[in-house]
């Protein structure tokens, strides 16, 4: 027997067993877990400025390259990303490589930070971070790679000071703001920013994670804790879930001044194509980054299309710019098996071609 959809009967009691049995399973593995973690690699701090932190990695093995490699993450995430779990760690695969790999961990803002400023976070912060390492190591210059957000900011820091950086990796980083395919900046462009971060102060956590979810309502409202129901039963892969949960969720509040100025000069004023970006009373003109410059960017990223990306091969002044497209999302080209094979690699053999 059959519905209007021909599907049996004995097909739709099937699918209900095995429904409740996944249940069950699910009800015992989550009882079984503990705390889910993140992390995989020891560090350990090696400055600090207030609740900004640079911590250094520690590999297996000595570290072989002998410029140190910085990366400066969004502020809108937790830098964890990027070491999440042993086998998804991109950290742990440029230590493998030789690399000695550095990372500046932003913390959480609270009203004390309302009126950092993106002076404070790129010239303070970002710059004390790399004086510390050049002073450390005895280099008038350091590797950098920006992410996101951390690689718009990188590219500002490298224009500003570009006899500090050796060499520039970028990744998901957007340099045209203004590209039809960009939600995100399409949402962001008529914001009456002045208004709401007067009214908030600062940007709460929960309300820049409900923008960024609802790009993508069906998939990350919806189907993803759908699909779950068919792993219950496998207790490393609820973990890996959850543990992604965490990240997604584990966002820090905005300081509200320093947002205001990201808006207005990027989201808002395409500051890197039409001019007008200003970092305290600077003004930034990507035609200074001279030293050379990877940019990587994901095909299939929703809120760094590649169009956003591609435009920094005709505004950097470079003579020696390498590009890399990756076959996969925003989240995925840190923590994909693909990408584990991939980027690693491609930044560390890049690196060590210009070594000196």
């Amino acid at each position: 027997m059959t519905g209007p959809l021909n599907i049996g009967f004995d097909t739709v009691m099937q699918d209900a067993m095995s429904f409740q049995q996944k249940l069950a399973a699910g009800a015992r593995t989550l009882h079984e877990l503990g705390d889910t973690d993140f992390g995989a690699t020891p560090r350990e701090e090696v400055w600090r400025d207030g609740k900004v932190v640079l911590y250094r990695f520690r590999g297996e093995q000595a570290p072989t390259a002998k410029t140190p490699l910085l990366i400066c993450y969004a502020l809108v995430n937790r830098p964890y990303m990027v070491d999440l779990q042993a086998d998804r760690s991109m950290v742990r695969n440029l230590l493998a490589l030789g690399q000695d790999v550095y990372i500046i961990d932003w913390g959480y803002p609270d009203r004390s930070d309302r009126f950092l400023t993106l002076e404070d976070y790129i010239e303070r912060f970002l710059g004390g971070a790399i004086d510390h390492l050049r002073d450390a190591h005895g280099l008038d210059a350091v590797n950098l790679l920006g992410v996101c957000q951390g690689g718009t900011f990188s590219l500002c820091y490298a224009a500003l000071h570009p006899e500090r950086i050796r060499n520039l990796v970028t990744m998901v980083t957007p340099v045209d703001f203004h590209t039809d395919d960009n939600m995100l900046s399409n949402w962001t462009r008529e914001m009456d920013v002045d208004l709401f971060v007067d009214t908030l102060g600062n940007v709460p956590a929960d309300m820049m994670n409900l923008c960024y979810l609802t790009l993508k309502p069906w998939r990350l409202f919806v189907q993803k804790y759908v699909g779950l129901v068919d792993i219950l039963d496998d207790r490393k892969a609820v973990e890996d879930f959850l543990r992604m949960e965490k990240w997604i969720f584990d966002s820090p509040d905005q300081a509200g001044e320093a947002f205001r100025q990201f808006v207005k000069q990027f989201y808002q004023g395409n500051g890197f194509v039409n001019g007008g970006v200003t970092i305290g009373d600077q003004e930034v003109h990507l035609g200074l980054v001279e030293m050379p410059v990877l940019n990587i960017y994901a095909e299939q990223d929703h809120l760094v299309p590649p169009s956003a990306s591609r435009p920094m091969r005709d505004l950097v002044g470079t003579g020696d710019y390498s590009e890399l497209s990756f076959r996969g999302g925003h989240i995925g080209i840190y923590v994909s098996g693909r990408a584990q094979k991939e980027v690693p690699t491609a930044i560390h053999e890049w690196l060590k071609a210009r070594s000196r």
